[in-house]
């Protein structure tokens, strides 16, 4: 499948199939997306290994990795680099640019061909954007947002996202702005939506 084939946003579209080697507990081992069935997932890109805000996102990801444990989500980095760099990285501290250790797989993409079918490489073709990717237990996209390489991410909103969708699947209510766990929903129809309206 050409590049020109793949759709111009994913939401609402079965996510695409993946597999490639990874950094998993320190050690290489080939993973799937099909390996998480019936778990909510956070695939994220970041450009390149041993650079600047990359490290950051990586790690509060990792830090952060029970917001989404407790919600039967699993994390994905993944970059156009090798295994090998990935695991390098995992080997350096903090303290010197490194990850030190990780607390959920960092996926290669090498041949670039992951980033591509989820829309997430850059114009330039050279490396990801930093590009987001929350998919239900079905293996939906309910969520894509790609940042430039400039800014990095808020973790705590990634994991906010994925609470609200596991809400509206689970209740069939919607969200509404600034919501989080147990502030008011609304039931998505012009009657029942007035029951939230009358308590503002």
């Amino acid at each position: 499948m050409s590049e020109t084939n793949y759709p111009t946003t994913l939401v609402g579209l079965d996510a695409p199939e993946f597999s490639g080697n990874a950094v998993v507990n320190g050690d290489i081992k080939e993973i799937s997306l099909s390996d998480y069935k019936g778990k909510w997932k956070v695939l994220f890109f970041y450009p390149l290994d041993f650079t600047f805000v990359c490290p950051t996102e990586i790690t509060a990801f990792s830090d952060k990795i029970n917001l989404f444990k407790d919600l039967n989500c699993e994390v994905i980095g993944c970059s156009v680099d090798s295994e090998f760099s990935h695991l390098a990285w995992t080997k350096q501290s903090r303290k010197d640019g490194g990850l030190g250790e990780i607390a959920y797989p960092l996926l290669a993409d090498l041949t670039k061909e992951t980033a591509k079918k989820y829309g997430a490489l850059m114009p330039s073709g050279d490396v990801a954007f930093r590009a987001t990717y929350i998919i239900d237990e079905n293996n939906v996209v309910q969520h894509s947002s790609i940042n430039n390489l400039s800014v990095g991410r808020n973790v705590e909103e990634i994991a906010r996202l994925v609470e609200g969708y596991q809400y509206t699947a689970k209740h069939g209510e919607v969200c509404p702005a600034g919501w989080t766990q147990g502030s008011d929903t609304m039931k998505p129809d012009p009657s029942g939506s007035k029951e939230y309206f009358n308590k503002l």
